[in-house]
């Protein structure tokens, strides 16, 4: 009888509850049991977890990384995907294997070049991959010299923090000043170069901010399964241009992205992602980390998270090629479920003060679901 996997996310995005749904429909139907953490209650990660807790809060990345081999110990975990700190887990990797859990992350050297955009774009220059031209700013000066060159060579600047994730922090300059028509309709990330200089200039902050040109679409994200062999078990790009959305298999994405995922030591899965600057696709960033996108590949047959904890297992999937690709499609959003609040907090949101509240279950375990009854 082949015995269930047990599979713990810690603190995560919300879109990681379709990587839970893709491990629990895994082809050799084989029974997944997982356990999640987040410091957010509200966190649908949760909900969707067989077993869940909030984490701890204001621990340092040593101390997480000891309260993580707890957990893995406690909860016989035998993959761990780690978001949260990885970058202080990865290099505990031995510890962890001793407690029979893998970590299905990269090498400690791959996390630390790619936790720094400027390091990543020199490292993957330096075995041949272009990357746009760029400036590492931290004044008001520094930003002003680097988007003049930029206009006088006819592009747009934009810039974004040297480190961070999920375009948090991305803007582009402009030299219109601000107006009305800048409170019309949504927020955007345009915003005025004499409003950034003179933020640089009062704040008593220093910041660390990229400063590039506005690159050109389609943007390809591709999601590599690379093994701690170094060897590629899966390249698949993901296009996006505006609201469309598709697939590639072309070697102009893919050929570059496998040379760093194999180059760097990206083991399992990593999203290497491409923009057009010219003629050409240039590296807009590397996440050490399975893409919040990842499960639209099964759009192509493929199940990406369970291969990976397959070959973390020491099940080497072998090569993991799409049977197809699928059609172009968009990203439309819908309700997850979430577990029960306590009572005060349910009476502090409820539109209906009369209604009776039920009771939480206890905190370690998610909600089952209701089906309401009709008189």
């Amino acid at each position: 009888m082949v015995s269930r996997v047990r599979v713990w996310l810690n603190r995560t995005y919300a879109e990681n509850v379709f990587f839970m749904d893709q491990l629990r429909r895994n082809p050799a139907d084989r029974a997944v049991e997982i356990h999640a953490t987040h410091g957010d209650a509200d966190s649908p990660v949760l909900a969707a977890a067989d077993t869940a807790e909030l984490e701890p809060e204001g621990l340092s990345p040593a101390a997480y990384a000891e309260y993580a081999l707890d957990q893995c110990a406690r909860r016989g975990i035998d993959v761990f995907v780690p978001r949260l700190h990885q970058d202080a887990i990865v290099g505990h990797r031995a510890e962890f294997a001793s407690v029979g859990t893998a970590l299905l992350a990269p090498t400690p050297q791959a996390v630390a070049v790619f936790a720094d955009k400027a390091t990543a774009y020199e490292a993957v220059r330096s075995i041949g991959v272009p990357v746009p031209p760029w400036w590492r700013v931290g004044t008001a000066a520094e930003l002003l010299a680097a988007v003049e060159e930029l206009e006088a060579a006819g592009h747009r600047a934009c810039f974004k923090p040297a480190s961070g994730a999920g375009g948090t922090g991305f803007r582009v300059i402009t030299r219109e000043p601000f107006s009305l028509a800048d409170l019309d309709g949504f927020p955007g990330p345009r915003v005025p170069l004499d409003v950034v200089l003179r933020a640089l200039e009062q704040s008593e902050e220093a910041v660390d901010w990229l400063v590039m040109p506005r690159l050109e679409q389609p943007e390809v994200s591709v999601d590599c399964l690379t093994g701690p062999d170094n060897r590629i078990r899966l390249a698949v790009g993901r296009t996006k241009n505006g609201r469309r959305r598709g697939f590639t298999l072309h070697e102009q994405w893919l050929e570059p992205a496998r040379r760093i995922a194999e180059g760097f030591g990206l083991h399992y899965l990593s999203n290497i992602q491409f923009r057009v600057f010219g003629e050409r696709p240039v590296l807009l960033d590397v996440n050490t980390r399975p893409a919040g996108g990842l499960h639209q590949l099964s759009l192509c047959g493929i199940n990406a998270p369970w291969a990976a904890v397959q070959l973390a297992l020491g099940e080497d999937p072998g090569p993991v090629l799409p049977p197809f690709l699928g059609q172009d499609y968009t990203v439309v959003a819908g309700p997850r479920p979430l577990l029960p609040v306590s009572v005060p907090r349910q009476r502090a949101y409820a539109t209906e003060p009369s209604l009776p509240v039920a009771p939480a279950p206890a905190p370690a375990q998610p909600a089952a679901p209701v089906t309401p009854t009709h008189a």
